[in-house]
């Protein structure tokens, strides 16, 4: 496989879930022109461990998600996009960040859905909307929608959990979706503990 594009963040990107970005990097601008071109304009999202988002420097995970472009739209000196987060990957080879950083990855196996988790998904759901309606500081409104598509719907959950990105970065590494929703709702409830 080469060598794909990567974006690395402050923030975690979970399958099924959008982003907005707002881009300013010159490097950044550069992929996202170069993607713009591409018939699959998608690149990979990491979180940065340590270090900044800007300037480089920075200690990337291991374990990221693929983005793919949605909207692109262009202000004075920033470019705004909406991505919305595909599959995972884990980072094999990270190359030289020259004009951006890229990354040689290898896709991580779709988690997969079992009706049987139905219960557990719904116990899942309703402790995470009781937390965004008492977080102190949610990004997330309690009433957000998730899809109808149970799997879908386990990770949006963990993406709206008001987590912190550690607690986030644990479940987007997730290997079994029953395994994904126990950890949204012990994390959220250990997360409550201390508002």
């Amino acid at each position: 496989m080469s060598a794909r594009p990567m974006f690395p963040l402050g923030s975690v990107l979970f399958p099924h879930t959008p982003l907005p970005l707002r881009v300013f990097e010159p490097r950044y601008l550069t992929m996202i022109g170069r993607l713009l071109d591409d018939d699959d304009p998608r690149f990979g999202v990491v979180l940065i461990e340590r270090g900044h988002e800007v300037g480089g420097g920075d200690r990337r995970s291991g374990t990221g998600t693929m983005a793919r472009l949605v909207s692109v739209s262009a202000g004075a000196e920033v470019v705004h996009a909406v991505v919305v987060g595909t599959e995972r990957f884990s980072v094999d080879e990270w190359f030289d960040d020259a004009p951006y950083p890229r990354a040689e990855i290898t896709p991580l196996p779709d988690l997969t859905w079992n009706d049987a988790l139905t219960p557990l998904r719904t116990e899942a759901e309703a402790i995470v909307r009781r937390a965004l309606a008492r977080a102190p500081e949610a990004r997330w409104d309690a009433r957000t929608e998730l899809s109808d598509e149970p799997l879908a719907a386990a990770w949006q959950l963990a993406a709206i959990a008001p987590l912190g990105e550690y607690d986030r970065y644990a479940l987007l590494r997730s290997t079994t979706t029953g395994g994904l929703l126990r950890q949204v709702i012990d994390l959220t409830l250990e997360a409550e503990l201390v508002w």
